[in-house]
């Protein structure tokens, strides 16, 4: 039988483990269930390397099998750190940082819309019904990651017409950033989640009309404030109860009865946006198929099938949508455009989409209601 072999280089151990092995998962799926392949290659070989505590390290290790495919880690640090290791295609299923594009990384595929669009679904959901809205507060931490988020956030809102304060504050420092935020009528904050979370007790008393904390757009995150929760926005890459019909791979039902037969539980956004990029290699392979690539000699993995060029060929002019979303990249950056961060709110104690409107679950609700009174 006829296989190519994938490397995937992910955390499978470390504070990233969870996220990690949520996407491995995802992947060996895609590679054992939903692989459509062009002949004459009928199968996926995946070769799994730890990227804890060295995601160089790890791409060297694994470039050492000559793999046809190479999928990288999740995490934006992780990620930049194993596209310098290596000068092969990767695709990029979990690095969100704008930093990854080209031309610093001149062969990245990048799956993920980047973090710099983060909050701009919040903004845009708040001047939908409040066109009086003029003040925005950032509260957000120094780091690369949250940095971006913060810049990205800014822009849009000015855009908006939005006036902005941004605030950053270093490890440690967010309770005390915290309360020297100016009044606003809309709260975005970003930084690790322990920072949220400390944050949280500072600002969630104040009157704010809108909250949006990067934490918020996952299910575990912010589950301490309890019942202070209630009404908070966040983004999320991914919510299998809000997608549009994929017109390449499978559908959000199959996968995620697939996955729970799999694993055990439901997929978190990691798993969906790893399985996306097996999704779309494939249809890569199909098309270079099509324009007349030559095969490489069945079992040898050296000879590349097909090479790098004409994925990346083929990656720069697709446009589809898979269970994960849109896909389509920045002709010059190699940013995505096609896939949209979407904006949930707490409500009722779960997670409903309410932005963009074509596959929003609820309405918005604002203002926010604390303690059972506006603010």
């Amino acid at each position: 039988m006829t296989e190519l072999l994938a490397l995937l280089v992910t955390p499978l151990s470390g504070p990233l483990a969870r996220f990690g092995r949520a996407g491995a998962s995802a992947l060996r799926l895609w590679a054992e269930e939903a692989a459509d392949l062009p002949p004459p290659w009928r199968r996926i070989r995946l070769d799994l390397h730890d990227a804890h505590p060295d995601a160089a390290a790890a791409m060297k290790r694994g470039l050492a099998s000559q793999p046809h495919l190479v999928f990288g880690p999740y995490g934006s640090g992780p990620t930049s750190q194993a596209l310098a290791a290596v000068e092969r295609v990767v695709w990029n299923h979990g690095g969100a940082r704008a930093s990854i594009r080209w031309p610093a990384f001149p062969r990245v595929v990048n799956v993920l819309a980047p973090a710099s669009t983060y909050f701009r679904g919040t903004l845009e959901a708040v001047r939908s019904v409040d066109p009086e809205a003029r003040r925005v507060a950032i509260l957000h931490a120094t780091t690369g990651f949250a940095s971006e988020v913060a810049k990205g956030a800014a822009e849009a809102a000015r855009e908006l017409g939005f006036d902005v304060t941004a605030k950053g504050f270093r490890g440690g420092g967010a309770g005390r950033a915290a309360t020297l935020l100016p009044e606003a009528e809309v709260l975005l904050v970003v930084g690790s989640f322990d920072d949220e979370l400390e944050s949280a007790a500072a600002l969630l008393g104040r009157a704010w009309r809108a909250v949006s904390f990067v934490g918020a757009g996952v299910d575990e995150v912010l589950a301490p404030l309890g019942a202070a929760r209630e009404g908070l926005l966040g983004p999320a890459q991914w919510v299998a109860t809000a997608t549009l019909e994929p017109d390449e791979g499978p559908d959000v039902e199959w996968f995620l009865a697939r996955y729970r037969s799999a694993v055990g539980g439901d997929p978190p956004y990691p798993a969906a946006q790893a399985f996306a990029a097996g999704v779309l290699v494939a249809r890569c392979l199909r098309e270079c198929r099509e324009q007349g690539w030559a095969a490489p000699v069945a079992g040898v993995a050296a000879e590349r099938a097909p090479d790098d060029a004409a994925q990346l060929a083929v990656a720069r002019r697709l446009a589809c949508r898979t269970l994960y979303g849109d896909f389509r990249l920045d002709p010059v950056t190699g940013l995505q455009l096609g896939h949209r961060v979407l904006t949930v709110q707490w409500q009722e104690g779960r997670r409903r989409a309410i932005w963009p409107p074509d596959v929003a679950e609820a309405a918005f609700r604002y203002p926010l209601e604390r303690a059972g009174r506006q603010v």
